[in-house]
């Protein structure tokens, strides 16, 4: 791969602008035999919290017109087996790494970058649709001021760059941006799942066993790209675009729209080979068009 693809973000150079999306590729492993991991931009892993998390009850993953729905709790077995298994792993297959990180509490976060403070990790991407336990279950990224001091406390302890991963379930994603810029993020990551739910006619109840959702896949797209242009409009830090992208068109869209990065979740359940084939075809997209890099038409429509 030439350096065609190659990006800069938040002062990380990456060889291609291609990830994945956290939740949806666990840590590289179960799909590492359909992918070359070296190949991608980065591995972003599953969220990682300070202690193992059981996530919900099931059933917890249904499908809806255009995509899934999902309420998995954010189920992982913790910071000690992401440190002991999967980062020697990721990095025995030549990855990128991007870490995702969840909490309960502002506390719990910091721990889990303190722990990481150590480690060979590119990034950090800090997901802040968590529920804060200690104000009552909202989550961190659904008020500004929440939002500004949980990254204010995790910039403090990080030493790798931080991206906050932003919540669509807002009702405006530029003050939950412009929040995060302020804390000193260098980065943001949008969108995440939209809330959503699905009721199971014959049994006569919720699909799901958590009643609500997070929507992902092609049916969230257009509000993902809206969101990506108008968080590039309104600040100076680079975007992690996501939301619905299965092929090269759709990364083409976020790249336009001002995302410097695009991350391929749901997709890779029914495509596990979606993130390479996207990279080939970001590759022969730039050849075609004539371009020295694939920067040159991030955020060109204004």
């Amino acid at each position: 791969m030439s350096q065609l693809l190659e990006v800069n973000f938040a002062g990380i150079t990456f060889p291609n602008p291609v990830t994945t999306a956290s939740g949806t590729f666990g840590s590289g492993m179960e799909y590492s035999e359909f992918v070359d991991l070296n190949k991608l931009g980065a591995v972003t892993t599953k969220g990682v919290a300070n202690v193992p998390w059981p996530g919900n009850a099931t059933p917890r993953i249904v499908e809806t017109h255009g995509g899934m729905l999902n309420a998995i709790g954010l189920q992982n077995p913790g910071i000690d087996t992401l440190i002991e298994r999967d980062l020697p792993f990721l990095h025995e297959k030549g990855a990128r790494v991007i870490v995702n990180v969840c909490g309960r509490s502002k506390e719990d976060y910091v721990e889990v970058v303190e722990r990481l403070a150590g480690e060979n990790v590119d990034m950090l991407e800090i997901n802040i649709s968590c529920p804060n336990v200690k104000a009552g279950g909202i989550a961190f990224g659904q008020k500004p001021e929440m939002a500004e001091e949980i990254t204010k406390a995790v910039k403090a302890a990080a030493k790798q760059p931080v991206i906050m991963k932003l919540s669509p379930n807002v009702t405006d994603i530029t003050e939950m941006a412009k929040a995060v810029e302020a804390g000193g993020a260098d980065g943001v990551s949008l969108i995440n799942t939209l809330t959503g739910m699905k009721i199971d006619v014959n049994r006569k109840t919720f699909a799901l066993a958590n009643q609500t959702g997070g929507m992902s896949g092609p049916c969230v797209k257009p509000v993902a790209v809206r969101m990506v242009y108008q968080v590039a409009q309104a600040v100076k830090i680079p975007i992690l675009g996501m939301g619905g992208i299965q092929n090269t068109e759709d990364a083409l869209e976020f790249l336009m729209a001002g995302a410097t990065m695009v991350a391929v979740g749901t997709a890779n359940f029914f495509n596990p080979h979606a993130t390479s084939q996207i990279i080939d075809g970001l590759q022969e997209y730039a050849e075609k068009e004539g371009l020295t890099n694939i920067r040159e038409i991030i955020g060109c429509v204004q």
